[in-house]
């Protein structure tokens, strides 16, 4: 239930809509199988099952991307294509060109699409209406481009804005290890990378293991700053940070457990219960964060 890893974005200050109308624009976007000629398909769905396309509880909204993508390696057309042009060889007494090549692949790709099988991703949205904060659950950029872009075709205008902060990331993890003193409401714990800023780009990863202040000291000396940090946030929530606000590897810690409602609910109830526990603790982890690396940045 809980988001993996977040890519976290502003919501505009001045955007609103009502569940009913952000539902309508979605529906424009649902997802629909593909056809057997298309790669790759992009749409909406239920985030949960039995819901509609927009989820809302209490001022928190979840969304859900589809991504279907067909199977196809570039080794089995390549194949087929080396095959088919030794065919042609036989008949035209030379070997096809660059441009018939590409045209083989081409003519290739089209008869072995209906036949690939299709593989599905599904990527969650947040949306906290309360807060102000957009989240992609997602580790990689070009999946939360893909949300991001499906947004800006389903939504208009487009709600979601840039996060800066006043310090660099880099920076102040890099000074919260040297000074051996994390932010207040936040601890260090044993993972972290430090990566050189030359052209060399030669990094040193401690994993599970805790760095030595003396040991940084000398990897910034020598030119190096920290690109990752792995963190908890007020003994609850672990997390690692990246020097891009990347927030990766997020996870509830016993204590959120522990202190959640034992008593037997339904699905409907328990779903709603997970949510509301996971978009506070994460809405003031994040505001913490924020606050840790100087404040919002306000661009003009």
């Amino acid at each position: 239930m809980w988001f993996k890893n977040l890519k976290v974005f502003r919501l505009a200050p001045s955007w609103s809509i009502s569940l009913d109308s952000l539902a309508s624009a979605l529906e424009k976007q649902a997802y629909r199988p593909g056809n057997s000629l298309e790669m790759q398909n992009l749409g909406w769905v239920p985030p949960f099952e039995n819901s509609g396309l927009a989820y809302a509880l209490q001022g928190q909204i979840f969304l859900s991307l589809r991504a279907e993508k067909k199977l196809l390696p570039a080794t089995v057309i390549n194949q087929f294509a080396r095959a088919r042009a030794q065919e042609i060889e036989e008949q035209q007494g030379f070997k096809p060109g660059r441009k018939q090549m590409k045209e083989i692949k081409e003519q290739i790709t089209d008869e072995l699409l209906p036949k690939a099988f299709s593989v599905y991703r599904d990527t969650r949205v947040w949306i906290d209406t309360k807060n102000r904060w957009l989240v992609v659950d997602a580790a990689a950029a070009a999946k939360s481009d893909e949300v991001l872009g499906m947004l800006a075709k389903s939504i208009d205008p487009f709600p979601g804005l840039q996060l800066y902060v006043e310090q660099s990331p880099a920076s102040s993890m890099t000074n919260w290890l040297i000074q051996d003193e994390p932010p207040a409401g936040f601890s260090v714990d044993q993972d972290t990378e430090l990566r050189s800023t030359s052209e060399s780009r030669a990094a040193v990863r401690y994993l599970r293991q805790s760095i030595d202040i003396d040991d940084v000291r000398k990897h910034v000396q020598a030119g190096k700053q920290c690109t990752r940090l792995a963190l908890t946030w007020a003994d609850r929530v672990s997390f690692v940070l990246t020097d891009g606000l990347d927030i990766k590897r997020v996870a509830p810690l016993d204590v959120l457990k522990e202190n959640q409602d034992l008593v037997s609910r339904n699905e409907a109830d328990q779903l709603d219960s997970d949510l509301a526990l996971m978009t506070g603790e994460l809405s003031r982890l994040l505001d913490d964060l924020v606050g840790a690396l100087g404040g919002e940045k306000k661009m003009a």
